[in-house]
């Protein structure tokens, strides 16, 4: 133990049930894993219909929208898995990167709990769980590992060596490319959010209609998608009559040119023996596809999240809990919530 109030020992093994919270930003999300990669079950609340109207994500409305949800839906993940609360072993709640109001949902929740069930809380990083999320649909991955965590709000290449052993070896300079599509999609008027718009508009277009710019497409292993949709937003103000169909396929097909060309070169500079996709963009049709067509082709394995594993989940918590019980103990209980928390060796 390492100072909490928490007395029961816990031996970390393929029994021990943990009980993931995420709140990060508009899904309220409860799930229950044994063994790291068992999911028993996986509920998630989702707030799109509440935020559509904005454009966007309103961090107070997102608060308050946990605070309704997250008793519901953790007593609702419970009861799917067929279990009680008596057998939880452990509760994982996200503590960071995300919106302080919506974490501190969860984090709250997670201790109170932790302390109720006399279990250990243990804080777990949102884009190290990411990693993990790939393995709850195949545990028998090979490393190292190369994954391409491309989100909303981020898009990094991570080398994972083992659990807990990683390390960031290319990132977006600017935009993350979920939110070069949301930003294309704004201006487009095609809704929010926009990925999943973009991906279904796309494939009645003509990916080659327009050459859009690949950035650093042959420059180490960064991207940079703000110059695209920059040369998007000039295109459609120049060219009034350009179909919005081609416009977004063309759009789509450059951002996952680069970054399929980078995943593909990172792992031959790192001799990685499996490919894998994670976060809210790696449930794009395009990337998936073309992620595959290229490992074939240099013979890496590929690991690909079910889409719902993709999204925002609470399983992939419950998953970086056990690991993180494993790597490095539980959390303190005043442990708080971390915005701005990056992706460390160390963990949280």
């Amino acid at each position: 133990m390492n100072g909490s109030n928490v007395k029961r020992e816990l031996k970390i093994d393929s029994a021990t049930v943990v009980l993931g919270i995420e709140t990060s930003c508009d899904e309220t999300a409860a799930a229950l894993v044994m063994g790291g990669n068992d999911v028993l079950s996986s509920v998630v609340a989702s707030q799109l219909e509440v935020h559509a109207r904005f454009g966007g994500v309103v961090p107070e409305i997102a608060s308050r929208a946990h605070l309704e949800a997250i008793t519901p839906v953790i007593d609702q993940a419970v009861a799917k898995s067929g279990l009680s609360f008596d057998r939880v072993d452990a509760v994982a709640a996200t503590v960071g990167p995300g919106l302080v109001g919506a974490l501190l949902v969860g984090v709250a929740a997670a201790k109170s709990l932790a302390l109720t069930l006399d279990v250990p809380f243990v804080g777990v990083n949102h884009l190290e769980a990411h990693l993990y999320a790939a393995m709850l649909d195949d545990p028998n991955v090979e490393f190292p590992m190369l994954v391409l965590l491309v989100s909303g709000g981020h898009t990094m290449l991570v080398e994972v060596r083992k659990p807990g052993v990683y390390q960031i070896v290319g990132q977006t300079r600017d935009d993350a490319a979920g939110e070069a599509f949301d930003k294309v999609a704004r201006f487009l008027d095609l809704g929010y959010p926009g990925g999943p718009a973009i991906d279904a508009l796309a494939k009645t277009g003509d990916a080659e209609a327009i050459d859009f710019p690949r950035a650093m497409l042959h420059d180490g292993l960064d991207v940079s998608f703000s110059g695209l949709k920059t040369a998007v937003i000039n295109y459609v103000r120049k060219n009034d009559g350009a179909k919005t169909s081609d416009i977004v396929a063309s759009f789509q097909r450059a951002v996952v040119d680069v970054l399929v060309a980078k995943t593909m070169r990172a792992a031959e500079n790192l001799g990685a023996s499996t490919v894998a996709l994670g976060g809210g963009v790696a449930a794009n049709s395009l990337l998936r596809s073309e992620t595959a067509r290229a490992c074939e082709q240099k013979d890496f394995r590929l690991v690909l999240p079910s889409l719902a594993m993709c999204t925002d989940n609470a399983a992939m918590i419950a998953s970086a809990g056990w690991h993180r019980l494993q790597l490095s103990g539980e959390s303190t209980l005043d442990a708080g919530a971390y915005p701005n928390l990056g992706l460390t060796v160390a963990g949280v």
